[in-house]
């Protein structure tokens, strides 16, 4: 009996760990499959590229229309959409007035510091090569 109880733990370390991670994706590719049922036209989704657009058309059963620019509109995979993200809101925040943003440009006169000129450039001091 006691020959079989070392065996067997091995066997149970190994396997628990496989059982937990199939269901892990299991659960998974269930939620992927659900999200790509429940597109519609209008939702904003990114694809596994990375490349934001809107679903224009999602009546096919393998492929989906994105419209990835306005007028612009292209076909893609069902898989290759890799989630929902949310719209795209523009605040107040975005648009910053010109005027209110005023800098001065700051001016110092040191030798071994970067010295900048009238015409606002940012020049580095000359270097000295002395013979030693």
């Amino acid at each position: 009996m006691n020959q079989l109880l070392l065996p067997l733990l091995l066997m149970l370390v190994v396997a628990i760990p496989l059982v937990m991670g199939t269901r892990k994706q299991k659960k998974a590719a269930a939620a992927q499959q659900e999200l790509l049922s429940s597109l519609a036209p209008g939702d904003r989704v990114m694809t596994t590229s990375g490349l934001y657009a809107s679903v224009a058309d999602a009546s096919a059963d393998t492929t989906i229309d994105l419209e990835i620019a306005p007028g612009v509109v292209t076909t893609w995979l069902r898989q290759a959409v890799r989630e929902k993200v949310e719209p795209v809101v523009e605040t107040d925040e975005d648009t910053i007035d010109d005027e209110a943003v005023v800098e001065e440009p700051a001016i110092e006169s040191k030798d071994d510091e970067r010295v900048e000129e009238k015409s606002g450039a940012q020049v580095a001091p000359p270097l000295e090569h002395g013979k030693k």
